[in-house]
């Protein structure tokens, strides 16, 4: 889960609705620079976050604070591999997808145990069957997964509000064609990514968080209990295309 420190205590986005929100920004992507198989690429993208179960397991610090997911430790093959498979049941293409996301999470883990590399030479080697049994190139495959993770980056960069103030831009990432993308603020609040690459000059995302008041828990039973509990509130971002004024 994403976990933001706040002035009433904590909000926490679960990793699931940041998947979601990931897929409302390539929903928005401009149709005729769209990767293949768009909808499938959308359902990728949703799901490619299942793997997290925020009311199951240790979600606590050690000093009882929710536990951000850049601190949790890396999930075990087992669960990775479970995660794949589950992927596969919606279509070689999204179980190509998500095992090229988990390849890149997982790309320092090369070296470390003849069990990672076991498992990531299965995941290249799968991904090229699939590749080709789907009869798309190296290269379409490859671009796909870049506006993937170039959805994922900007959802996350939303979530754990990383968007710079007095107008800075930060770079998204430069994945997709080797086109640099970035993020800034209006003046007038609204955010906008420079080269603009969507289809409506104006639209609006959100994602739901969870209010907790509480600063720390005494286990995991504790953090779920209040979760479960806690009041839900819509965060909104409206992105717009800039005008000569904007610059």
């Amino acid at each position: 889960m994403i976990v933001n420190l706040v002035e009433t205590g904590w909000e926490v986005i679960y990793h699931r609705a940041h998947a979601l929100l990931a897929a409302q920004i390539a929903g928005q992507w401009c149709r005729e620079n769209a990767p293949p198989r768009l909808y499938e690429t959308l359902a990728a993208i949703s799901h490619h976050d299942d793997l997290e179960k925020e009311w199951e397991g240790n979600e606590l610090t050690p000093a009882g604070a929710p536990l951000d997911f850049t601190l949790n430790p890396d999930s075990s093959l087992e669960k990775l591999r479970e995660h794949i498979e589950k992927a596969h049941y919606r279509g070689r293409w999204v179980a190509l997808l998500t095992s090229k996301h988990i390849c890149f999470l997982s790309q320092g883990q090369w070296g470390s145990s003849p069990e990672w590399d076991e498992f990531l030479n299965e995941q290249i080697h799968k991904q090229e069957e699939w590749r080709k049994g789907l009869g798309i190139s190296k290269d379409d495959s490859e671009r796909a997964y870049q506006f993937m993770r170039w959805c994922d980056r900007l959802s996350l960069i939303l979530a754990q509000k990383q968007v710079p103030a007095a107008g800075r831009a930060l770079e998204i990432t430069s994945g997709i064609d080797n086109q640099r993308y970035d993020i800034r603020e209006l003046t007038d609040g609204c955010l906008t990514v420079e080269p603009w690459p969507f289809q409506d000059d104006k639209f609006t995302v959100n994602v739901e968080a969870s209010e907790l008041s509480e600063l720390k828990y005494e286990n995991s039973e504790a953090l779920v209990t209040a979760l479960k509990a806690a009041p839900i509130k819509v965060i909104e971002w409206t992105f717009r295309k800039p005008t000569a004024s904007d610059r």
